[in-house]
């Protein structure tokens, strides 16, 4: 569908600015002026999606995939203006203004109209303001560092300096919809375990508190010895109808004890190491982190920052601390003059097949569509193994639940039957 830089005027006689897809002028009329507003003038140098793809692809742009949780760019910290899916939206639409040859700060006017977040709507002003006044745009953005990443402001201070800032937005918006795809792909995932869990626990409680208790008085007058399964599920009921509370609270120190000891520097170094070297979660968290590692430095580079400079942005974003380390020992070799490759190869963090690609670019002047290579091909790798790890994960959670409530049922039954025969 086209994508229409708008100009018209508001039943007040406000002059309004906006951007609005629809499958034609007339049809872009009709929308805004059930909007209230009368259309004077629409671009007709605008970009389908497919051309905005298009653009993105000629420059070697892929898609970036983040691990659930991390944000490579957009809105970050503290109290969010907007999630990733509207910054990526607002980045892409002030790029086909800027293709289409809206001036900067004429777009940034129309984004300020059309947005519809007030924390972010104001943010936007004063990006406007700031233009207006001169300031370059990542100078203007970077007054805001609680809000938008270093990643987002480098890239936009690199597309300024090469006169290529629309192609660079173009960039960050596929990077932040690939950041949203993998997002939704592993929540989707890890939803169906999750439910059954939270489903699971449901039902023991239940059973413990309501059911076993009322069995075990029906034993206790029998004054038979019962069997170990029995007595076992008759202590966890107690446990928890007579101790629920201080369960709430041994379970909560250690919780927030493990929170404040995965802070601490070798607490964070010991977890994330714990965490490459679990089965099937490991690899799939390695995949994550050098996907986003090569697409990162990739994208970067491609947009005209400096090797160290986006080294530096690079580390930021993994997620894991023992792999910053080894982004942080490659950035000190590379001033000393050595390759990237080797210090990536050294650590044994990274795959043979990673760094022996990076090598290649290296040597032969490709380094970017090298690890846009790699990034690729572990998105690739990462969406089969997110897959096989819901494929595992079902039947597992199956077996759990079915096992837990057998178990309460077999402990009830036992009794019963022991009783019949001794009666018999």
């Amino acid at each position: 569908m086209p994508v229409y830089a708008w100009k018209g005027l508001a039943s007040t006689g406000k002059q309004l600015t906006g951007v609005k897809d629809a499958d034609n002028v007339r049809a872009l009329k009709a929308n805004l002026r059930r909007d209230g507003i009368f259309l004077t003038s629409a671009n007709e140098a605008n970009l389908r999606a497919a051309d905005v793809a298009q653009v993105a692809g000629d420059v070697g742009i892929g898609a970036l995939r983040i691990a659930a949780g991390l944000s490579p760019g957009g809105l970050r910290g503290g109290r969010k203006n907007a999630d990733n899916r509207q910054v990526a939206i607002l980045t892409r639409q002030l790029g086909v203004l800027l293709k289409a040859g809206v001036p900067l700060a004429e777009s940034l006017g129309a984004l300020v109209d059309q947005s519809e977040t007030p924390g972010l709507k104001r943010i936007l002003a004063d990006v406007k303001t700031q233009v207006n006044e001169g300031a370059a745009l990542a100078d203007a953005l970077s007054r805001h560092s609680g809000s938008f990443e270093d990643l987002y402001i480098n890239m936009v201070r690199a597309g300024e300096a090469s006169g290529n800032l629309d192609t660079v937005l173009f960039r960050l918006a596929e990077f932040l919809d690939a950041q949203n795809r993998l997002k939704a792909k592993i929540l989707s995932a890890m939803f169906y375990p999750v439910a059954m869990a939270v489903i699971g626990v449901g039902i023991m409680t239940i059973l413990m508190v309501t059911v076993v208790p009322k069995v075990t008085a029906m034993f206790n007058d029998t004054g038979q010895t019962l069997p170990w399964n029995t007595r076992l599920m008759i202590f966890v009921s107690d446990a928890i109808s007579g101790y629920w509370w201080l369960i709430g609270i041994v379970g909560g120190a250690i919780w927030v004890s493990f929170r404040r000891w995965k802070k601490t520097p070798r607490g964070q170094a010991i977890w994330d190491r714990f965490v490459l070297r679990v089965w099937v979660i490991g690899p799939l968290a390695r995949m994550i982190a050098i996907s986003r590692f090569a697409k990162t430095l990739s994208t970067m580079l491609a947009a005209g920052v400096p090797l160290l400079r986006a080294l530096e942005i690079v580390k930021n974003i993994l997620g894991n601390s023992v792999l910053t380390k080894v982004i942080e020992e490659a950035t000190t070799s590379i001033k000393e003059g050595e390759s990237i490759a080797a210090p990536l190869r050294r650590s044994g963090e990274f795959p043979p097949i990673v760094t022996h690609m990076i090598a290649v670019g290296e040597r032969t002047g490709q380094l970017e569509p090298m690890l846009e290579n790699v990034a690729e091909s572990y998105d690739v790798e990462t969406d089969m193994k997110i897959q096989r790890l819901t494929t595992l994960l079902e039947p597992i959670m199956i077996l759990l639940m079915g096992g837990s409530v057998a178990f309460v049922v077999f402990s009830i039954l036992l009794p019963i039957l022991q009783i019949n025969e001794f009666v018999t």
